[in-house]
Protein backbone atom coordinates (compact mmCIF):
# COMPACT_ATOMS: atom_id res chain seq x y z
CA UNK A 1 0.00 0.00 0.00
CA UNK A 2 1.48 3.34 -1.06
CA UNK A 3 1.89 6.40 1.11
CA UNK A 4 -0.93 8.90 0.84
CA UNK A 5 0.64 12.29 0.32
CA UNK A 6 -2.12 14.50 1.73
CA UNK A 7 -3.28 12.46 4.73
CA UNK A 8 -3.33 14.46 7.93
CA UNK A 9 -2.82 11.94 10.71
CA UNK A 10 -1.80 12.38 14.34
CA UNK A 11 1.88 11.86 13.48
CA UNK A 12 1.58 14.64 10.85
CA UNK A 13 0.17 17.02 13.46
CA UNK A 14 2.90 16.13 15.97
CA UNK A 15 5.62 16.45 13.30
CA UNK A 16 4.21 19.83 12.24
CA UNK A 17 4.26 21.17 15.80
CA UNK A 18 7.71 19.83 16.62
CA UNK A 19 9.07 20.90 13.24
CA UNK A 20 7.62 24.42 13.58
CA UNK A 21 9.25 24.81 17.00
CA UNK A 22 12.64 23.62 15.71
CA UNK A 23 12.31 25.74 12.57
CA UNK A 24 11.53 28.85 14.64
CA UNK A 25 14.50 28.38 16.96
CA UNK A 26 16.96 27.54 14.18
CA UNK A 27 15.66 30.41 12.04
CA UNK A 28 16.25 32.86 14.89
CA UNK A 29 19.50 31.59 16.35
CA UNK A 30 21.41 29.29 13.98
CA UNK A 31 22.12 31.19 10.77
CA UNK A 32 25.16 32.40 8.86
CA UNK A 33 25.24 35.90 7.32
CA UNK A 34 25.75 36.08 3.55
CA UNK A 35 26.63 39.78 3.25
CA UNK A 36 23.36 40.49 1.40
CA UNK A 37 20.91 42.48 3.60
CA UNK A 38 18.34 40.34 5.45
CA UNK A 39 19.57 37.19 3.67
CA UNK A 40 21.28 34.50 5.75
CA UNK A 41 22.16 30.86 5.30
CA UNK A 42 19.33 29.35 7.33
CA UNK A 43 19.92 25.96 8.94
CA UNK A 44 16.15 25.79 9.49
CA UNK A 45 15.65 24.69 5.87
CA UNK A 46 17.74 21.57 6.43
CA UNK A 47 15.40 20.55 9.24
CA UNK A 48 12.27 21.74 7.38
CA UNK A 49 13.06 19.72 4.27
CA UNK A 50 13.97 16.69 6.42
CA UNK A 51 10.52 16.80 8.04
CA UNK A 52 8.88 17.40 4.64
CA UNK A 53 10.55 14.31 3.16
CA UNK A 54 9.51 12.20 6.16
CA UNK A 55 5.96 13.46 6.70
CA UNK A 56 4.88 14.97 3.38
CA UNK A 57 3.99 18.34 1.90
CA UNK A 58 1.30 19.32 4.43
CA UNK A 59 3.65 18.95 7.42
CA UNK A 60 6.55 20.52 5.51
CA UNK A 61 4.55 23.48 4.27
CA UNK A 62 2.85 24.20 7.59
CA UNK A 63 5.91 23.81 9.80
CA UNK A 64 8.01 26.20 7.71
CA UNK A 65 5.14 28.68 7.27
CA UNK A 66 4.42 28.68 11.01
CA UNK A 67 8.11 28.64 11.98
CA UNK A 68 9.03 31.56 9.72
CA UNK A 69 5.93 33.51 10.82
CA UNK A 70 6.75 33.01 14.51
CA UNK A 71 10.41 33.88 14.02
CA UNK A 72 9.59 37.12 12.18
CA UNK A 73 6.88 38.05 14.66
CA UNK A 74 9.10 37.45 17.70
CA UNK A 75 12.19 39.15 16.25
CA UNK A 76 10.63 42.03 14.30
CA UNK A 77 7.08 42.42 15.63
CA UNK A 78 5.42 41.33 12.38
CA UNK A 79 5.88 38.81 9.58
CA UNK A 80 7.40 39.59 6.19
CA UNK A 81 4.67 37.71 4.34
CA UNK A 82 6.36 37.31 0.97
CA UNK A 83 9.17 35.33 2.57
CA UNK A 84 6.88 33.49 5.01
CA UNK A 85 4.86 32.25 2.02
CA UNK A 86 8.04 31.32 0.13
CA UNK A 87 9.24 29.31 3.17
CA UNK A 88 5.98 27.40 3.31
CA UNK A 89 6.12 26.75 -0.43
CA UNK A 90 9.74 25.54 -0.26
CA UNK A 91 9.00 22.79 2.23
CA UNK A 92 5.60 22.00 0.68
CA UNK A 93 7.19 21.37 -2.74
CA UNK A 94 10.06 19.40 -1.17
CA UNK A 95 7.44 17.30 0.65
CA UNK A 96 6.12 16.12 -2.71
CA UNK A 97 9.07 13.67 -2.67
CA UNK A 98 7.46 11.93 0.35
CA UNK A 99 5.74 9.02 -1.47
CA UNK A 100 9.03 8.10 -3.13
CA UNK A 101 11.13 8.10 0.04
CA UNK A 102 11.96 4.84 1.85
CA UNK A 103 13.64 6.34 4.89
CA UNK A 104 11.12 4.80 7.31
CA UNK A 105 12.02 1.38 5.86
CA UNK A 106 15.71 2.00 6.58
CA UNK A 107 16.55 2.83 2.97
CA UNK A 108 18.35 6.01 1.93
CA UNK A 109 20.84 5.39 -0.82
CA UNK A 110 22.42 7.55 -3.49
CA UNK A 111 19.27 7.53 -5.65
CA UNK A 112 17.16 8.62 -2.66
CA UNK A 113 19.60 11.42 -1.81
CA UNK A 114 19.63 12.55 -5.44
CA UNK A 115 15.82 12.47 -5.63
CA UNK A 116 15.48 14.45 -2.38
CA UNK A 117 17.99 17.04 -3.55
CA UNK A 118 16.38 17.50 -6.96
CA UNK A 119 13.06 18.23 -5.25
CA UNK A 120 14.55 20.65 -2.72
CA UNK A 121 16.67 22.52 -5.30
CA UNK A 122 13.63 22.96 -7.57
CA UNK A 123 11.54 24.02 -4.55
CA UNK A 124 14.14 26.59 -3.49
CA UNK A 125 14.49 27.97 -7.02
CA UNK A 126 10.73 28.41 -7.47
CA UNK A 127 10.18 29.84 -3.99
CA UNK A 128 13.11 32.23 -3.77
CA UNK A 129 13.90 33.24 -7.36
CA UNK A 130 10.27 33.64 -8.46
CA UNK A 131 7.68 33.71 -5.64
CA UNK A 132 9.45 35.74 -2.91
CA UNK A 133 10.73 38.52 -5.22
CA UNK A 134 7.42 38.86 -7.06
CA UNK A 135 5.51 39.05 -3.77
CA UNK A 136 8.09 41.55 -2.41
CA UNK A 137 7.36 43.79 -5.40
CA UNK A 138 3.58 43.33 -5.32
CA UNK A 139 3.03 43.48 -1.53
CA UNK A 140 5.84 45.75 -0.33
CA UNK A 141 6.81 47.73 -3.46
CA UNK A 142 10.43 46.68 -2.96
CA UNK A 143 13.10 47.58 -5.58
CA UNK A 144 13.30 44.95 -8.33
CA UNK A 145 17.10 44.62 -8.41
CA UNK A 146 17.34 44.15 -4.62
CA UNK A 147 14.63 41.48 -4.30
CA UNK A 148 15.91 39.35 -7.15
CA UNK A 149 19.47 39.53 -5.77
CA UNK A 150 18.15 38.50 -2.35
CA UNK A 151 16.08 35.76 -3.98
CA UNK A 152 19.01 34.21 -5.85
CA UNK A 153 21.22 34.30 -2.74
CA UNK A 154 18.39 32.81 -0.62
CA UNK A 155 17.74 30.06 -3.19
CA UNK A 156 21.40 29.04 -3.28
CA UNK A 157 22.03 29.26 0.47
CA UNK A 158 18.77 27.50 1.39
CA UNK A 159 19.44 24.76 -1.18
CA UNK A 160 22.91 24.24 0.31
CA UNK A 161 21.45 24.13 3.84
CA UNK A 162 18.70 21.71 2.80
CA UNK A 163 21.12 19.65 0.73
CA UNK A 164 23.75 19.23 3.40
CA UNK A 165 21.71 19.19 6.62
CA UNK A 166 18.60 17.53 5.16
CA UNK A 167 20.57 14.79 3.43
CA UNK A 168 22.64 14.05 6.55
CA UNK A 169 19.52 13.93 8.75
CA UNK A 170 17.71 11.61 6.33
CA UNK A 171 20.74 9.31 6.12
CA UNK A 172 21.19 9.20 9.90
CA UNK A 173 17.47 8.68 10.50
CA UNK A 174 17.35 5.83 7.97
CA UNK A 175 20.11 4.08 9.95
CA UNK A 176 17.79 4.01 13.00
CA UNK A 177 15.06 2.14 11.08
CA UNK A 178 14.95 -1.59 10.47
CA UNK A 179 15.33 -2.53 6.84
CA UNK A 180 12.44 -4.47 5.34
CA UNK A 181 13.18 -8.17 5.61
CA UNK A 182 16.10 -7.65 7.99
CA UNK A 183 14.43 -9.56 10.78
CA UNK A 184 14.26 -13.29 10.33
CA UNK A 185 12.42 -15.94 12.30
CA UNK A 186 14.71 -18.08 14.43
CA UNK A 187 14.36 -21.83 14.03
Amino acid sequence: MGKKMFEFKTKTIVATGLGAALFTLLFMYVKIPTGIPETDIQTAYGVGTFFAALFGPIAGGLLSLIGHFLSDSIQYGSAWWSWVIASGLTCFITGLVYPRMRVEEGEFGVKDALRFNIYQVVANAISWIVVAPVLDIVIYKEPVNLVFTQGVVAAISNAVSAGVIGTILLLLYSKTRSKKGSLSKEA
